[in-house]
């Protein structure tokens, strides 16, 4: 970006971001900001994402930009993120994935699930990691999205961060809930240091999400239970249309090498309409790509049951 910018409004140009008439920029730092600041001067920073959210107008692009720091931003209870065009974004180093600093989490002590849901439309999300500790037995996640045309570039959607939640068949670390036409980037979902010890899944399209794209994504988990899966595509009566994975990683790591995922994808329910294509993929730690490959669509060397496993070699 060169030089860095001077203003916050400035700041959000540099990210391609529109600036309207009477659009606004906060910047929130969980270290040394207080919510009785007015977040829009570099000396003046929000302590919370919540709060800076609540000053945000819906349609006028504006942008809440957190800080990276060695703490994080523990929500008292669950971010709804639901104005349309108002943006998220991380400052810190372009650290892919799980190593992201810029950090909105859950812990052990208000159990909130989930961390945040992104309701809005048109709404650009970078550089963040969400990360949900709650201890609750409750079928807990880091991230549900309902909204639609969203962007997430490097998000970290990590749910499922304490073993009690990650025995839970149904918990998750991200949730798409009649969710259409988002695009991520270069976004992990899931993780592999705490055991799922339950079949659940790390994403979960449920009915009505359709023509998402998931573009060079990982998607990660720790389990020695070969039923787990990595994406759960739920089906119903409803027509979901076309979901798409290109060049994404699906990995879980079994202690030992133990065993391996059976498949990447598990499909449930009435079976309308649905289709995934999934280009390229790379299989880590897991078998095959679906428990039901019907309307599966593959792209890679060999389009076969095998396709897409990453293999040791000789």
């Amino acid at each position: 970006m060169g030089l860095f910018p001077k203003t916050l409004h400035e700041l959000a140009s540099s990210y391609g971001i529109p600036r309207p008439a009477g659009s606004k920029a906060y910047i929130v730092d969980f270290d040394n900001g207080d919510d009785d600041f007015s977040g829009e001067t570099w000396a003046r920073p929000m302590k919370t994402t919540l709060a800076a959210e609540d000053k945000c107008v819906a349609d006028r692009h504006d942008t809440v930009f957190v800080t990276a720091t060695d703490s994080a931003d523990t929500v008292a209870e669950s971010i709804v993120w639901d104005k349309d065009f108002t943006h998220l974004i991380g400052l810190g180093s372009d650290l892919p994935g799980v190593g992201q600093r810029c950090r909105i989490v859950g812990g052990t002590a208000l159990d909130v699930n989930p961390v945040i849901t992104f309701a809005g439309k048109g709404d650009i999300v970078r550089n963040v990691q969400i990360y949900n500790g709650s201890d609750a037995d409750a079928d807990s996640g880091a991230v549900v999205l309902t909204g639609d045309r969203c962007y997430f570039d490097n998000v970290f959607a990590y749910g499922m961060a304490h073993t009690t939640p990650a025995a839970r068949a149904a918990a998750f670390s991200m949730k798409l809930t009649g969710a259409s036409e988002n695009y991520f980037h270069h976004c992990s979902i899931g993780g592999d240091t705490v055991i799922r010890a339950a079949a659940n899944s790390e994403l979960i399209v449920e009915v009505g999400s359709s023509k998402n794209t998931f573009d060079d994504c990982s998607f990660l988990s720790h389990s020695a239970t070969a039923g787990k899966f990595l994406v759960h595509v739920l089906t119903s009566t409803t027509p979901q249309g076309l979901n798409s994975y290109k060049d994404c990683l699906f990995y879980n790591n079994w202690t030992n090498w133990g065993g391996e995922l059976t498949h990447a994808f598990n499909v449930t329910g009435a079976a309308a309409t649905y289709y995934v294509d999934i280009v390229r993929p790379r299989l880590v730690g897991v078998a095959g790509i679906a428990d039901v490959a019907t309307h599966f669509y593959l792209q890679g060397a060999a389009a076969h049951a095998d396709s897409g496993i990453a293999v040791n070699p000789a």
